[in-house]
């Protein structure tokens, strides 16, 4: 049973190639930052609720990280701006034509999301790092109810966010 214990510790150790890897926390943010805060976004856009949608993916990219301050003990902050947000159609079928008659008509068959958010990473009040981060989302416009394209729609913002939250704190950390 030991040997087995033993066997199980060396492959863990080894990570078996998986692409785990460890990293001390103090050296995941500039200037050994360990901790940091992420009060609610700012949203300038026409679209409610965003400024939520993207704070919750960066904090959850802090948890991920582990750098997530406890609040009042953070060694410094980000601030991010959700600073636009779009949708539109991308693909729309051409009708179906049969001698002369039109058999199906056009149709929506995928809309975009993009949206496009700034990050500030502060010390002390300084700004030690920041970024501006864009990107697009499909999704499909749904069957017709108008719910179900909604949340479609939000389902991609939620993508969108996830992304763009991922790539603007790995900037961030690398002092772009």
């Amino acid at each position: 049973m030991a040997r087995v214990r033993v066997v199980a510790w060396g492959l863990l150790a080894t990570g078996l190639g998986c692409g785990y890897r460890f990293v001390p926390r103090d050296s995941t943010l500039p200037q050994g930052l360990r901790s940091v805060c992420a009060p609610m976004f700012l949203n300038q856009t026409p679209e409610p609720g965003l400024e939520t949608l993207f704070t919750q993916s960066f904090r959850q990219e802090l948890v991920r990280s582990g750098t997530l301050g406890a609040s009042g003990a953070c060694e410094g902050s980000v601030e991010g701006t959700v600073t636009s947000v779009n949708s539109f159609p991308t693909i729309v079928t051409e009708p179906m034509v049969e001698n002369g008659v039109v058999t199906r008509p056009s149709q929506l068959a995928s809309y975009r999301a993009s949206a496009e958010a700034r990050l500030r990473l502060l010390k002390d009040g300084q700004v030690i790092a920041e970024t501006s981060v864009a990107g697009t989302e499909d999704y499909l416009p749904g069957s017709g109810d108008v719910l179900e394209a909604e949340a479609n729609r939000l389902a991609a913002l939620r993508r969108l966010s996830e992304t763009l939250m991922h790539e603007g704190y790995e900037r961030l950390a690398q002092n772009w």
